[in-house]
């Protein structure tokens, strides 16, 4: 199996934000330390720089951007399995279907983040681990795994949200869970196995195309609100749903839901 990692987008020149402001705050600092700024406290300034930090990751996602954005593409080889692995802490994840042919996984990430991977005959196994990410990187990590073959995805995040467009994969099992970020899921068409969704103080949004066979059971908990669409889903149970309209031949896809804090809507 072979890997691939390509620049797709390079930067004539280096960051110029930082320096800037480092430059400015010591020049500012300079005048103030021989009594050139009159009655002015320079020091007072410093805040400033929390500003400008914060506005930096919430434009850029980077704390110090890199010169340059990187993707990766895994080639599929020999792989007829795969587990996904992911504890991405605080950086949003979002995972869909791969639409080019032949690989096995593609993304974009920040800087350094690539997924380990290792294989065994024609399982492979992919993991990414925030501990292995640049402590200033807060890029969201986008990824695309191959349609044509069981994943096995498990994702935990603290501070982040999970989206799963899962629609058009074969997964093998599911399992996903959130501290405090949102987790929103597009049902797959077929799962060999269940599928697990948890927030202990997010919302979990569960949205089943038209046609698939799936059933939702919801953990009962006494902060947890269930909000259904009465066209899409049909309460069996006290907290079981089904969708409405599947096709006759659609495999059944199980899917459990808990929470402590947040609504569960389903859509």
């Amino acid at each position: 199996m072979t890997s691939s990692t390509k620049n797709s987008k390079k930067q004539t020149t280096g960051p110029w934000l930082w320096p800037l402001v480092l430059v400015i705050t010591g020049f500012v600092l300079l005048l103030d330390n021989f009594l050139l700024l009159g009655d002015f406290d320079a020091v007072a300034l410093l805040p400033l720089l929390l500003v400008i930090a914060g506005a930096q990751i919430l434009v850029r996602g980077d704390l110090l951007p890199s010169t340059e954005a990187r993707t990766f593409g895994i080639t599929r080889g020999s792989v007829e399995s795969g587990t996904l692995e992911i504890s991405s802490g605080g950086i949003d994840v979002g995972i869909r279907a791969l639409n080019r042919e032949g690989r096995l996984i593609a993304g974009q990430f920040a800087a350094n983040s690539r997924p380990a991977l290792q294989v065994e005959d024609t399982y492979a196994h992919l993991r990414m681990d925030r501990a292995a990410t640049p402590w200033y990187a807060y890029a969201d990590w986008q990824i695309a795994v191959a349609r044509d073959l069981p994943w096995q995805l498990l994702v935990s995040t603290h501070l982040g949200q999970a989206a799963l467009d899962l629609e058009g994969l074969i997964v093998h099992d599911v399992v996903v869970g959130t501290g405090i970020g949102d987790i929103r899921v597009t049902a797959p068409q077929e799962s060999l196995g269940q599928i697990y969704l948890r927030s202990t103080l997010g919302n979990i949004h569960l949205t089943t195309p038209m046609g698939y066979n799936v059933r939702v059971f919801i953990e009962p908990s006494p902060f947890l609100n269930v909000r259904a669409d009465e066209y899409r889903y049909e309460q069996t149970a006290d907290d079981t749903y089904e969708a409405s309209e599947a096709e006759p031949d659609a495999p059944l896809v199980e899917i459990r839901i808990s929470g402590t804090f947040g609504d569960v809507y389903l859509a």
